[in-house]
């Protein structure tokens, strides 16, 4: 069985140049093993895959690309295999990725649209702190549980829009550290790691509590779009239970102060 030895989680470059060797010797998809780093393999073992391609390159459509750069950062264990099984596909039947009705083509959209899903959250719910030693510089530190391994592929957008901050956000997996010139990467931390508050945090929770409107609340478009696995690490869902709780009271009040103009 044929082994190929991936970087890392989401190690798209390593799998596509072990998916193109394997594709261009005809290997079936289940006869291949797919590993991350040190993870063991099969038990009777099996040959390792070269790094680079056995042969020339063949085209793919790039929405094909652009499907695995995504699906690849999900947390399912068997995206390595499923994408190898369509570009398999894709060698005889270049159209096969546009048949949204296919089982394996819906499967990973799927899965990419779950990675897009958890960037999305990661970008609306990361919350920095400050954690400045006495006459150094500031620095702001992050607390994130992503589902899928989007840490690294989701690095570039806190780059551009933290460029002039030093930062660092830390994962169960992966942490990423940048110092407003470079980025690097520790292993994964844990939740005590991360810095419980700050005083910026209550500005944040002033502001949070003098934008709330109660006459739009809608609690279950709200936890749709902030489920509660994100509140323990975000300062303002502190607020939200009791101004919840005093909303309806303030609705009347306003339909009550509005009648009074009148």
């Amino acid at each position: 069985m044929p082994v190929v030895r991936l970087a890392h989680e989401e190690d798209h470059d390593g799998w596509r140049a072990g998916a193109r060797a394997l594709a261009a010797g005809g290997v079936a998809a289940d006869l291949v093993s797919w590993r991350v780093g040190d993870q063991p393999g099969d038990l009777f073992g099996g040959k390792a895959m070269p790094p680079e391609p056995a042969s020339q390159p063949f085209p793919v459509p790039k929405r094909f690309l652009d499907l695995s750069r995504q699906a690849i950062c999900h947390s399912d264990g068997e995206r390595f295999s499923l994408l190898y099984a369509l570009l398999l596909r894709l060698r005889a039947e270049p159209k096969a990725i546009d048949d949204e009705a296919d089982a394996l083509v819906r499967r990973l959209a799927l899965m990419a649209k779950d990675v897009r899903r958890d960037m999305h959250k990661m970008h609306a719910f990361v919350r920095f702190r400050e954690v400045t030693a006495e006459g150094a510089e500031p620095r702001y530190v992050a607390w994130f549980e992503p589902d899928h391994h989007i840490v690294r592929a989701n690095a570039g957008f806190f780059v551009r829009r933290f460029a002039n901050m030093a930062w660092s956000i830390l994962t169960p997996e992966l942490s990423i550290h940048w110092d407003g010139n470079t980025l690097t990467e520790s292993p994964g931390a844990v939740r005590a790691d991360a810095p419980g508050g700050d005083p910026v945090e209550e500005v944040w929770k002033t502001y949070y509590a003098s934008i709330f409107n109660p006459a739009r609340v809608k609690t279950r478009a709200m936890l749709k779009e902030m489920p509660k696995k994100y509140w323990k690490n975000m300062p303002e869902t502190g607020l939200v239970a009791p101004l919840l709780a005093g909303a309806r009271a303030r609705v009347d009040a306003m339909l009550e102060k509005a009648a009074d103009g009148r």
